[in-house]
């Protein structure tokens, strides 16, 4: 089992990393961070060519939370990739908001997660836990 961290490493926001077991992979979270350097940019997105440049087979997107840190990158994601993504109610629902702005949203499979209620995805075996955050749905 390898563990790429494509973002959010050493870093506040960008969050996404990728479980990998030989060239199966998913992604957990996809994020992005907030530019204050003042060059015009406004969010920072993980940079994914390394799952094409390492050869991954991605089964899935699996997202923790629906703060903007794990959400943000979920439509680029998306649209260089075409996988199944798993998430919390309240997190789904705000992807689903931004179906105008990113019409690649609109197509997403989209699959409610729910706490102690295992799934797979291609084959790997994720079981969500609840955790106290600053968000519902966690």
């Amino acid at each position: 089992m390898r563990f790429l961290p494509l973002g959010g490493l050493g870093e506040v926001g960008k969050n996404c990393m990728a479980i990998c077991d030989g060239s199966d992979a998913i992604l957990v979270d996809a994020g992005v961070t907030f530019d204050d350097r003042d060059l015009g940019v406004d969010v920072i997105r993980p940079d994914f060519r390394a799952i094409r440049e390492l050869g991954l087979r991605v089964h899935g997107l699996v997202i923790t939370h629906g703060h903007e840190d794990h959400i943000g990158s979920v439509a680029y994601a998306l649209k260089e990739y075409d996988f199944p993504v798993w998430g919390p109610r309240y997190a789904l629902s705000l992807l689903e908001r931004r179906r105008s702005d990113h019409p690649v949203l609109a197509s997403a499979d989209l699959r409610e997660t729910s706490p102690r209620q295992p799934f797979r995805v291609g084959p790997f075996e994720v079981e969500p836990i609840a955790v106290t955050h600053s968000i519902v749905d966690a």
